[in-house]
């Protein structure tokens, strides 16, 4: 008893101490946990050893990452990404598994070890990326985008490579017939757990809703977790699977960031627990005695991932720029490297030389992708010329685009806030331009008559190409401070009296903006729309007793000029999900409701409404009227949520109803 409490002291004093330096580094702190395993570990100090009870209870860390990922899931959200997350991210996937699968044959190794090894390699880390991202504000940038993509389908991938591990370790001499017994439970369980769980999950949470205490929620979030796992186990597959198929279950209710939020301690302090019982398994000896092969390994493996990530960008058809930069951000190892490295060596699949040179490899990754990433854009625009001109030429369509605008208004960002301000800025007449850099919400804004083009605004030729020396305003309607900061920074320095408005989540940072350059700082969404569209007005010139006029109107008509907003990529996961959204959809001769009329079309049926029609050649939007036949061209405007647009859309394509 005394021995387990020094041993867990030992880990807790380790990991604050450890993980506090780390952070104050800006790495990541799964690196510092792997640093307490290594050290601590039986080949190193041998303080604490590799104990059966420590790894199990560290394996719930691993149940608990399944769950939060599958919360992150939903039906429409895939649908959504579909290209990027099933070309880009199983291209990657496959080939990176068969080469290994290759390489590992010619070494001389088994299939299951070589399977093993590619499995593990193939994964990149969350963590590491979605981190550099959001602090260098490459989120909505397409490399960004890309980069979210291919992480999103390795996260699926690990069920099945999972599943199939389980399989080769416990039947390894019938595994074919094994694996299509396993294949079949799996189908007839997950039939039955999503045609079944999402209606009983919804009574159940409700239930236990109703009796308004945290402490019982939670450990109805553990039991549904556990209990998911359980079954799945049961069947014969792993527990990762049930504790994703319950996060995904979950998501569809209304408690999803509820259960997110009170499941991130249980998560994060047992999953550290997994990452230290995995640097215990490294022998450093094993680096310092194969220093010159595991370097070489090292680097072989990160110019094959960041290749092979690159070359299929651009077969799915971006630019090898925007490939080069995302093979760079994706091209470490992740944290299911070591999940898949730990069941592989649970089922005796992989142990020895191969294990160690792999997590050497792993880690070392690790180690250096925060210090490469940094540098995606200098390496991308050294390796590949045309990437610069072509981001010349995207600088010139934006001049081509505003160069006649003058006195203009210049929107940085054309999200939900942005879109709010556009459409009051119509209503005065003024002229703007807006910026945005997620190039979905662009196409979709653009094709529905707004003026929207795709430019990232930090950038002082972007800016400058947009009309900055003859703009009357800048506002900045981003969500994150920095990426704010950034523009504020290129505007201070060649225009420091051009008006500017900003728009914060609170009034925490307004001290800050204002010094940076920002003449008014407003706070957030509806409201804050409204207030931050009635500074521009008065800022621009518009009589104050209009604004204040029209303000009231706008609030006397409940906001109907805010319904429904486009949406792009990097509202997928926002809270925002379940409002109503607009979507823009184009008619082509093949389709089915091409030449009919509008009120031959069941809109109502899908708990869809049109908002606009757009004919080309005709500047202004028509108000939609029953008698109306659609025709090629024609652009509808439609609210509604994301799945009813979607199961619309297919309609209007094919007549097919869901």
């Amino acid at each position: 008893m005394f021995d387990s409490l020094i041993h867990l002291l030992l880990l807790l004093t380790s990991s604050v101490f450890a993980v506090g330096l780390f952070r104050i580094l800006g790495m990541p702190a799964i690196l510092a946990y792997f640093m307490i395993g290594i050290v601590l570990g039986p080949h190193a100090l041998g303080l604490i050893q590799d104990e059966e009870t420590g790894r199990q209870v560290a394996e719930f860390g691993i149940v608990f990452l399944m769950f939060s990922i599958g919360l992150e899931f939903s039906l429409p959200k895939l649908y959504a990404m579909r290209k990027t997350l099933f070309g880009l991210g199983g291209g990657q996937v496959i080939l990176t598994l068969v080469v290994s699968l290759v390489l590992g044959k010619m070494a001389g190794l088994s299939l299951t070890t070589a399977f093993i090894i590619g499995a593990a390699l193939t994964m990149s880390s969350t963590a590491i990326v979605s981190k550099i991202l959001m602090e260098r504000v490459d989120l909505n940038s397409r490399h960004g985008r890309l980069s979210i993509g291919v992480l999103l389908f390795q996260d699926l991938a690990v069920i099945p490579i999972l599943v199939l591990i389980q399989t080769l370790g416990a039947h390894s001499n019938n595994w074919l017939d094994v694996l299509g017994l396993t294949l079949l439970k799996s189908s007839i369980l997950l039939f039955l757990l999503f045609k079944f769980g999402k209606n009983i999950l919804n009574f159940w949470f409700e239930l236990v809703a109703k009796q308004r205490s945290r402490e019982l929620f939670v450990l109805n979030v553990l039991m549904v977790t556990l209990l998911m796992s359980a079954a799945t186990n049961f069947a014969g597959l792993s527990y990762a699977l049930g504790a994703f198929v319950a996060g995904m279950l979950i998501s569809e209710t209304k408690y999803r960031y509820q259960v997110e939020s009170d499941i991130a301690p249980f998560r994060d302090i047992l999953l550290g627990l997994f990452f230290i019982s995995v640097g215990m398994l490294l022998d450093v000896r094993v680096i310092l005695d194969h220093a010159l092969l595991v370097i070489l390994l090292l680097a072989l493996y990160l110019l094959f991932k960041m290749g092979l990530i690159a070359v299929l960008t651009k077969f799915y058809g971006f630019e090898m720029g925007v490939g080069v930069r995302t093979g760079i951000i994706l091209g470490q190892a992740g944290e299911f490297t070591f999940v898949v490295l730990a069941l592989g060596l649970q089922t005796h699949l992989i142990d020895g030389d191969a294990l160690q040179l792999v997590l050497s490899v792993a880690v070392l990754s690790m180690l250096v992708a925060p210090f490469i990433i940094q540098y995606n854009g200098r390496i991308a625009r050294y390796l590949v010329k045309s990437y610069t001109r072509n981001s010349i030429k995207g600088v010139d369509t934006i001049q081509e685009h505003s160069q006649e605008l003058s006195g203009h208004v210049i929107i940085c960002g054309y999200g939900r806030s942005g879109q709010y301000l556009g459409r009051f800025l119509r209503e005065e007449n003024i002229p703007y331009v807006a910026l945005d850099m997620d190039a979905s919400r662009v196409q979709e804004a653009a094709s529905a008559g707004e003026n929207v083009i795709y430019g990232d605004a930090s950038r002082r030729s972007v800016m400058e190409a947009a009309g900055l020396a003859r703009a009357k305003a800048v506002i900045i309607s981003y969500a994150e401070t920095r990426g704010t900061m950034k523009v504020l920074d290129v505007i201070k320095e060649r225009h420091p009296n051009l008006p500017v408005i900003v728009r914060t989540h609170d009034d925490s940072e307004m001290d800050e903006l204002r010094a940076a350059g920002a003449h008014e700082v407003v706070p957030e969404i509806l409201e804050g729309s409204l207030m931050l569209a009635s500074h521009a007005l008065v800022t621009l010139g518009v009589p104050l007793n209009r604004v204040v006029k029209r303000i009231r109107l706008f609030r006397e008509e409940r906001y109907k000029m805010f319904k429904g907003y486009f949406r792009g990529v990097s509202d997928a996961d926002a809270s925002t999900a379940s409002l109503p959204q607009l979507h823009s959809v184009e008619m082509y001769k093949n389709f089915y409701a091409h030449g009919l009329r509008l009120d031959h079309i069941p809109f109502e049926d899908f708990a869809v409404e049109v908002k606009q029609l757009r004919r080309p050649n005709m500047p202004e939007p028509i108000v939609p009227r029953g008698d109306i036949v659609l025709n090629e061209g024609d652009v509808l405007v439609l609210l509604g949520s994301n799945a009813a647009l979607i199961a619309m859309e297919v309609y209007l394509i094919s007549g097919r109803k869901p």
